[in-house]
């Protein structure tokens, strides 16, 4: 799968932040309830199908998939009694636009949404993740930020 480019100018002095579902834009945490179809499967949530994706075995990836929340997906996906892929740090990224994209894609009220805030910058404000988040701070790389520009960059030249 092609990675999208992202145009990289932003609305810096808007920047939407987003964390918890319940939350403006909270859509766009992967803990929201917006179930994908990804590999022959049904994902109860895009952090579902990105925890699950760590690991070598499926018997492992079947126990994320059927994790009854979000939080509980995410607890299993931090197992490290589990074995994690080899490629694991080379694949995450991939694997988090490949769950992005089919989140957005299968949902079109997520992808008007996402379209609706324009060049804004869109940051996961979040303490303790420095790197799919800002850090807190804003010290982190918002990556889940960068990915979600990218992808909105993408529908955006779509719909053109």
């Amino acid at each position: 799968m092609k990675p999208w480019r992202c145009c990289g100018h932003f609305d810096m002095a808007n920047p939407i932040h987003f964390y918890s579902v319940g939350d403006p834009y909270g859509e766009f945490s992967n803990f929201a309830s917006y179930p994908i179809a990804l590999g022959k499967k049904k994902w109860p949530s895009s952090e579902h199908y990105f925890q699950a994706q760590k690991f070598e075995s499926p018997a492992d990836r079947e126990e994320v998939r059927k994790a009854n929340s979000p939080m509980l997906a995410a607890r299993l996906g931090r197992d490290r009694k589990k074995k994690l892929r080899k490629d694991w740090g080379a694949v995450k990224v991939g694997v988090m636009r490949q769950a992005l994209e089919a989140k957005f894609t299968q949902h079109p009220d997520l992808r008007e949404l996402l379209l609706s805030t324009g060049t804004s910058k869109l940051v996961e404000h979040i303490a303790n993740d420095s790197y799919w988040g800002d850090g807190g701070d804003g010290t982190g790389k918002n990556m889940l930020g960068m990915l979600l520009m990218e992808l909105r960059e993408k529908f955006s030249a779509e719909s053109r």
